[in-house]
């Protein structure tokens, strides 16, 4: 994000993890789902992301999940941002044009055993979201956010089993969800194992797309 300071980040987990942080009523009604290892339904990220994108008045205020008119640009020029985590499903893509044009679409490829490796080893600061991997990311002092000092904690869903079932469950879906992108025209697949491979490739196809 900091070679594109244009763009926003929006992450559906992120605004999961802050609403069930907060103990808000949809946070509250998706924490079974996100303990279990289960996928949050559709209906319930959509409102959470629209919420967002109305707050920063990226979408009008009138836009709505179960308005089936096609989706247009916003002519908010700060309205560029990257959806992390969503959609999931052929059918969250299907209503997410209905919200917003998306225009580039990301597929990561990256091994299982590599995904869990990751995972294992990463720490949060969860009031600012920092993220820390004790392999490549670590912090300066063991246990301590960099900035504040104070502990780094775990996700309460970053244990094996938990992502096992909901990489299968991912597996399952995702095959429609790319497929619908593709015949849009829109999808772009990257192979690697690790940020430094992924990352100089991500940055040439963003710079020729969008430079």
């Amino acid at each position: 994000m900091k070679r594109y300071p244009q763009l926003s980040a929006v992450s559906s987990g992120d605004l999961l993890r802050e609403g069930v942080r907060n103990r808000t009523p949809l946070g509250l009604e998706a924490e079974a789902f996100i303990k279990a290892g289960n996928l949050v339904p559709d209906e319930m990220i959509l409102k959470l992301i629209l919420d967002k994108l109305k707050a920063n008045r990226w979408v009008s205020n009138h836009s709505s999940v179960t308005d089936p008119s096609p989706a247009q640009p916003s002519k908010n020029p700060s309205a560029s941002f990257i959806l992390d985590g969503f959609p999931r499903t052929a059918t969250q893509a299907s209503r997410l044009d209905s919200l917003i044009p998306v225009n580039l679409v990301v597929s990561l490829i990256t091994p299982v055993n590599i995904i869990l490796s990751r995972i294992a080893s990463r720490w949060v600061h969860a009031p600012s979201g920092r993220v820390y991997n004790t392999d490549f990311n670590a912090p300066k002092v063991p246990g301590k956010d960099d900035l504040t000092g104070e502990p780094l904690t775990k996700r309460a869903d970053d244990d094996e089993e938990t992502w096992k079932q909901r990489l299968k469950k991912f597996d399952e879906t995702s095959q429609p969800l790319l497929d619908h992108y593709d015949q849009k025209n829109v999808l772009w697949t990257v192979n690697g194992n690790s940020s430094n491979e992924i990352t100089p490739k991500l940055f040439r196809e963003l710079d020729s797309r969008f430079a």
